[in-house]
């Protein structure tokens, strides 16, 4: 059988569930690996198309999403690099619930479900790590439910800036936003001109200057403490 690219078993390496795997291991992964490139825009799957693997992204961003019958969009999660998705979906033998679409140009892998079974079947370890991750996503989207709920929009928008910040939050910093305020929006659960509002007042009180993708946190203590 031909040997996979060594390229292609390095990548593999960066996914932490695949982290305790022998180099003899990564090799069988890796021949049941495909690679794929997206352009901006170009969608990887649609609702309700059939789950047989799951994805890891090395290079770019996407969204996962749903349209309602009015026709408005639902960003669930934004993926970017180091990332993985869709591990619960291929067990569950239902189709994909969201739609994921490139919001750049993008690199990732897909991982063959048939692999993780067979490593599912021969390494306890590997099978308690694969519940682990599912686990920290199930605990993320209770945790959006509860801020969805109890905060406020201008809550979820300062909690979403600070998130971002890798700072310590004792001097003035600077982030980029990394996808367009309607998908932000989206992902926030706001309407993006409420955003727009939202970035204004903050903006007004002196908290954040606003250029672009490029927002300034002039004092990010201060910010945590808002309460709008």
């Amino acid at each position: 059988m031909t040997q996979p690219p060594s390229d292609l078993v390095s990548l593999l390496r960066q996914i932490s569930l695949f982290g305790e795997l022998t180099d003899d291991e990564l090799v069988m992964v890796a021949r049941f690996t495909r690679e794929r490139r997206l352009r901006k825009g170009e969608l990887l799957f649609q609702r309700g198309d059939p789950a047989h693997g799951f994805y890891f992204v090395t290079e770019g961003q996407l969204k996962l999403a749903f349209s309602s019958a009015q026709g408005n969009e639902k960003v669930v999660e934004i993926v970017g690099p180091q990332q993985s998705f869709g591990e619960a979906v291929m067990f569950m033998d239902r189709p994909y619930p969201v739609f994921a679409e490139a919001l750049t140009d993008m690199s990732l892998l897909h991982i063959s479900q048939n692999v993780v079974s067979d490593l599912i079947d021969h390494d306890a370890q590997f099978a308690r790590k694969l519940l682990a991750g599912m686990a920290i996503r199930l605990h993320n989207m209770v945790r959006d439910v509860e801020t969805y709920s109890l905060h406020s929009s201008t809550q979820r928008v300062i909690g979403y800036l600070l998130q971002q910040s890798d700072d310590d939050g004792s001097s003035a910093s600077e982030i980029t936003l990394p996808t367009s305020k309607q998908v932000i929006a989206s992902r926030l659960n706001l309407t993006p001109e409420t955003l727009s509002r939202i970035f204004h007042d903050l903006a007004e009180r002196k908290l954040i200057s606003v250029h672009g993708k490029r927002i300034v946190l002039h004092d990010p203590r201060a910010l945590a403490r808002f309460n709008g």
